[in-house]
Parts: structure tokens; C-alpha cells; sequence
């Protein structure tokens, strides 16, 4: 779910959803991207005058359609994510298709498409949360070919994760995304520097959504998992949200091409 979903608390939250609560609070202009209508629904009543898209992003030609609408994006969050643990000898061909869809391809998709926008459309930006201006402009309005398009310097950042970097078991499958997404963040920020449109991911720990409680279904990988942390402690989202920020805002300026690991120092161990 492109927004998150339920972590141990009782109320809704997500590293996406917190991020667009974040940006709506900062004062941006804001389009939510999820598959469950039910989420956006609490998330606009949450955070009044944000936009929302409801579209599964696994599925390549709805999500076409679905931002059709969408203008031109300065800002860009990545966020969409399935987990879905198989030991490597049971991994299936459905899990492996649906985990590359949600998890790498749709990041190539919403990252670079583009489609004709006329006159009076502002900018706007989908997947998990993206940010725009007021100021009209005609032209391939969506993410990297838009800001190319327009002369405009930009910012992507993609939710990554630290299996990137370690071994889980039974994660095959969801860390060669990661691992395919950190590749990617390269590639995509050294073939777009030219155009000052930075690339960045957070790859944090884990971060207890239902999501991140998947990977922790056994106890006992739990508290190993937990202890071989140095700070004996799993990331909030709040953490996750804090470093997306950064690397939206021009006080990271000059920083492209970089992950920055919310690991809590797991990595070091």
C-alpha cells in the first residue's frame, strides 16, 4: 500500500502517509497516490486541500490513465512497497512479479512519465506524496521529462530499505528490489545531474507498519534482528519522514546519487 498501513499504534499511519502529512503541514500543495480508497479518505480529512489518486501503481496501464490528470511535479516520493516474505526455495512466480511491479518498476514509471498538459495546470506530483507550484505551464508535465521539459531543478527521493546492504531470511525476493532500487538511484542520478534534478533514497530499518511487522512475524528473528541494532532499538517513522525531507529541501543541495541509512546503526554491526 503506497501510503502504509497500520503500524502497533491504533491509528493510521505509514512512512508515506506521515510524509504527506508532513509536506501538507509544511504548507505544499500535495497529491496522494494509493491503492485503498479507505486511506485516502481518512488522509484527506486528515490534511484538507490535498489531492488524491486511487490506482494499484503494480498495474502499469492504470496507473497511466489514473495520473492522466496529474501536472507538472517538483518534488517526488517513491514510497510504493509490497512485502512479501518466501524462503528463496518457495519463492513463486506471483511474488516475484508482483514485488518487481509495486516495488521497482513502478518507480521507473512514475519517475519518468510523461503526457501533454495544457494551459492552467499547476504542478502537482503522485506516488505516496509529491509536491507542486501554482504557476501554469503547458508541456510534458510529469516528474523528470516534465522538469527537463520546463528548465526546472527537481528532486526525487525513493524509500529504499537497509536489506539493500544485509541479509534477512526469507526476503529474497523484497531485498533484490531494494537492491535493484539502490542501482537505479544511481544510474537515474548521474544520467539526470545534468539537467539539476537530484536522486536520492532513505533506507531505513525496520519500521513497525504492518508492513515491517511481516519481516518480523518470528519472534525470535525479532529480538536477534532488535539486539544486533546498536541502538537497540527499530526506526519510527518520524525518522524515515525527517531524512525524506532533507533531501527534498534545498539543504541538501548537493547531494545526489546517495542513500541515507535510518538503520539505527545496524549496518556498523
Amino acid at each position: 500500500d503506497v501510503l502504509g498501513q497500520l503500524p502497533t499504534r491504533c491509528t493510521p499511519a505509514g512512512i508515506g502517509r506521515d510524509t504527506v502529512k508532513a509536506l501538507h503541514a509544511l504548507g505544499a500543495r500535495v497529491v496522494a497516490v494509493s491503492r485503498t480508497d479507505t486511506d485516502l479518505d481518512s488522509l484527506s480529512k486528515e490534511c484538507p486541500g490535498i489531492e488524491t489518486v486511487c490506482v494499484d501503481l503494480g498495474d502499469w496501464d492504470a496507473t497511466q490513465r489514473a495520473l492522466d490528470n496529474v501536472g507538472a511535479v517538483d518534488l517526488l516520493v517513491n514510497n510504493a512497497a509490497v512485502a512479501l516474505p518466501q524462503p528463496f526455495l518457495e519463492v513463486t512466480k506471483e511474488v516475484f512479479d508482483r514485488s518487481f511491479n509495486v516495488n521497482l518498476r513502478s518507480v521507473v514509471q512514475i519517475s519518468q512519465v510523461s503526457r501533454w498538459a495544457g494551459p492552467g495546470q499547476g504542478q502537482r506530483g503522485p506516488a505516496g506524496s509529491a509536491v507542486r507550484s501554482g504557476c501554469p505551464s503547458p508541456g510534458f508535465q510529469i516528474v523528470a521529462r516534465g522538469m527537463i521539459h520546463r528548465g526546472v531543478p527537481g528532486s526525487i527521493v525513493h524509500v529504499s530499505s537497509m536489506v539493500a546492504h544485509v541479509t534477512i531470511p526469507n526476503l529474497a525476493v523484497y531485498s533484490s528490489t531494494k537492491s535493484a532500487m539502490t542501482a537505479l538511484t544511481r544510474v537515474m542520478a548521474a544520467e539526470l545531474g545534468q539537467y539539476k534534478i537530484r536522486v536520492n533514497s532513505v533506507n531505513p530499518t525496520v519500521v513497525l507498519t504492518s508492513m515491517g511487522q511481516k519481516v518480523l512475524m518470528d519472534p525470535e528473528i525479532a529480538r536477534k534482528l532488535k539486539e544486533r541494532h546498536p541502538l537497540k532499538k527499530f526506526a519510527e517513522t518520524e525518522d524515515v519522514v525527517n531524512s525524506i525531507l532533507f533531501l527534498l529541501s534545498d539543504r541538501s543541495a548537493s547531494t545526489s546519487g546517495s542513500a541515507i541509512l535510518v538503520d539505527a546503526g545496524y549496518l556498523v554491526s
